[in-house]
């Protein structure tokens, strides 16, 4: 995406979300109900699940009195703005946990985060859509898979050990373009930045988790390129952990020694690649309805609302929330 276009994204964003900061809260109260008729749609059962993949919370707990409310170094942080979008729809009074940033461990009590490790136990990370503008960018690729580079391509910042070891065991591999954009990246390593649209003409495209998840993935999958990545440790709203290898992406070892077999097999074999892009995007396209998308935000919150004895038991009777609620 170049820059100008993720600049106008985060203009328009802090706009709405300006905007929707002022409206009265017992106007957003009011639109609650109309923003959860998706859940008695046909929709419904992989709604629920979805929200259910999200908050794996099943029993009731307790947010003590006094929990302090949304804190942020930051009050302009895009994380403050995706938060108060969804819960101001509900009362002020409203209690809970929130830990706000890369998170790659579980907390001790049910929390609202961003990222979470994919392995269990990991209910007590409750997923929220959150730093959307950095992380749910989708690419508008119109290259066709055949006419793209038969080359693997990676770029980005290598400040973590592990993404520096990535740039040593892939150096010199057969049909790649690898390499860290950092000023301060070893010679040998260093490469010119590629925005996606250049990145967008090859047919691999290498994805490698970050602090917690890759904030390239979304468009990878979204595009008409295949997704190589070793197998994902954490996720986010976008449900990493859902992701099948040889489904969705290309599996590659923990060592990366057969990323040059795999490019060469893919190369090979075109019909095997777009049946996995054709389920990538697919995967993708559950996050593409925007009132689906903000019914599932509010449901995560309602869920934990109602576990927690808080939530108006009119909302949970009208929704037929398997929840229930306590107010």
């Amino acid at each position: 995406m170049r820059a100008g276009r993720l600049h106008f994204r985060n203009f328009t964003f802090y706009v709405g979300a300006v905007v929707h900061r002022v409206l009265p809260r017992l106007l957003l109260r009011a639109r609650l109900r109309g923003l959860l008729e998706p859940v008695n749609s046909e929709k419904r059962g992989e709604l629920l699940e979805r929200i259910d993949y999200c908050n794996k919370l099943n029993a009731p707990f307790e947010v003590p009195l006094g929990t302090p409310r949304c804190r942020f170094k930051k009050v302009n942080s895009i994380y403050y703005f995706d938060f108060q979008r969804m819960v101001r729809h509900f009362p002020a009074r409203m209690r809970y946990f929130h830990r706000f940033g890369d998170e790659r461990r579980v907390p001790e009590q049910p929390t609202f985060v961003k990222s979470r490790p994919i392995a269990e136990p990991n209910a007590n990370s409750v997923i929220l859509k959150l730093d959307s503008v950095r992380h749910f960018r989708m690419a508008n690729d119109a290259i066709p898979y055949l006419s793209k580079k038969p080359l693997a391509v990676f770029r980005g910042a290598c400040h973590q050990p592990h993404r520096r070891e990535f740039l040593a065991l892939t150096a010199g591999v057969a049909g790649t373009d690898i390499g860290d954009t950092r000023a301060a990246a070893e010679p040998e390593f260093r490469r010119s930045y590629l925005s996606v649209p250049q990145q967008l003409e090859y047919r691999f495209i290498l994805s490698v988790e970050g602090n917690d998840v890759a904030t390239n993935l979304k468009w990878i999958l979204s595009s008409n390129s295949l997704c190589f990545m070793r197998q994902p440790r954490f996720e986010t709203w976008f449900m990493e952990g859902r992701l099948e290898p040889g489904r969705h992406f290309v599996l590659l070892r923990e060592d990366y020694s057969d990323l040059a077999e795999k490019i060469a097999f893919y190369n090979d074999h075109p019909d095997l690649a777009l049946e996995i892009i054709k389920n990538a995007q697919a995967h993708v396209r559950q996050f593409t309805d925007s009132k689906i998308e903000k019914a599932a935000s509010l449901l995560v919150l309602a869920k934990y609302f109602a576990l927690s004895g808080q939530l108006d038991p009119r909302i949970a009777e009208d929704f037929r929330l398997p929840w229930g609620g306590r107010a």
